[in-house]
């Protein structure tokens, strides 16, 4: 459940316009720090989709669903194409990290 608050907490942050990192206590920065599979394994299928898209959502990911922009807006998105997000090589792989683990759970 704590885990789940902050990340709702950096969620808010992350909508509120200035790029920032999402840092969480457990697993670390988003941007600066390179998250295992074994980190990813423990969280929920829901908090695997917002570390994942708020990565996108710092970077100016414009989203197109609308749990996407009722989660995080598109007040401040600038790209449209999800492959043309210019992200740094941490977000890069723990985004790949995100989704392998997302495709091993099962989570939609």
């Amino acid at each position: 459940m704590m885990l789940k608050s902050i990340l709702i907490a950096a969620t808010m942050l992350a909508s509120s316009g200035a790029a920032m990192a999402n840092c969480y206590e457990q697993i670390g920065c988003d941007d600066s720090q390179y998250y295992s599979k074994n980190q990813m394994r423990q969280l929920s299928c829901d908090s695997l989709w917002l570390v994942r898209n708020g990565i996108y959502a710092q970077n100016g990911y414009c989203f197109k669903t609308q749990r996407g922009i009722s989660t995080f807006g598109n007040g401040q998105c600038s790209v449209n194409d999800q492959a043309r997000v210019s992200l740094n090589a941490y977000e890069r792989d723990n985004v790949g990290v995100i989704v392998a683990v997302e495709k091993s759970k099962g989570c939609r």
